[in-house]
């Protein structure tokens, strides 16, 4: 009987250790769970400062092309990566023209002719010092003025838009100025401006026009 009793009491104690699992200690949860929030809150605060961050960025450009300084313009680019010109919404790595910071600085005081695409409609390859692309394609009008939105299109026609695909998570704005009722609306213009973070800075890797095409 007695042989019979000692098992059933091990299987009980089992049981019973079963039923009741090592439960966390309730400060330990309650730490755990403020963590979280501190986490979530850290990231939320953190995307603000970027979009902060973004948008003095994306005015600040707009300013020094509008006056025209394009030494203060290489102050916003891309240390490493350099910047790409993409006239129209559909971006081509390979046919877009891409200085790195360097090159700029170097050519830009410079009368030196470089083709930056292909014009729609014709085909003919668009050629122009930096100076006179920026002056009449970039900031063909006053984009101090237009319509401003972050990660998000405002402009669009019968061209193609491959933004996000060729600088998949990057922050992008948009620069909008609305057609003309004159010209059925036809006649609007954007700028783009691709960002990325860099020594906890934003700079510029990207200018993208876009407009109505044929």
């Amino acid at each position: 009987m007695k042989n019979f009793i000692i098992p059933v009491l091990s299987l009980t104690l089992l049981a019973g250790c079963k039923k009741n699992p090592e439960k966390p200690i309730p400060n330990v949860i309650d730490s755990m769970a403020q963590a979280r929030e501190k986490n979530i809150e850290t990231a939320i605060q953190q995307k603000k400062t970027d979009e902060v961050a973004v948008k003095a960025a994306n005015d600040g450009i707009l300013q020094v092309l509008k006056s025209k300084d394009y030494k203060t313009f290489a102050s916003f680019i891309h240390p490493e990566k350099g910047v790409s010109f993409s006239m129209y919404g559909f971006v081509s790595p390979k046919e877009d023209k891409h200085f790195s910071k360097e090159d700029f600085v170097k050519f830009q005081p410079t009368k030196t002719v470089f083709t930056w695409g292909a014009q729609d409609g014709s085909g003919d390859p668009y050629k122009a010092t930096i100076n006179d692309y920026f002056a009449k394609w970039v900031f063909s009008k006053d984009f101090t003025t237009a319509q401003y939105s972050l990660n998000k299109f405002l402009g669009g026609g019968n061209s193609l838009n491959n933004l996000k695909e060729i600088y998949p998570g990057k922050d992008f704005t948009e620069n909008y100025i609305k057609g003309t009722e004159k010209n059925g609306e036809m006649d609007w213009k954007t700028i783009r401006l691709v960002f990325e973070e860099f020594q906890g800075k934003q700079y510029l890797i990207a200018v993208v026009n876009d407009q109505w095409t044929i």
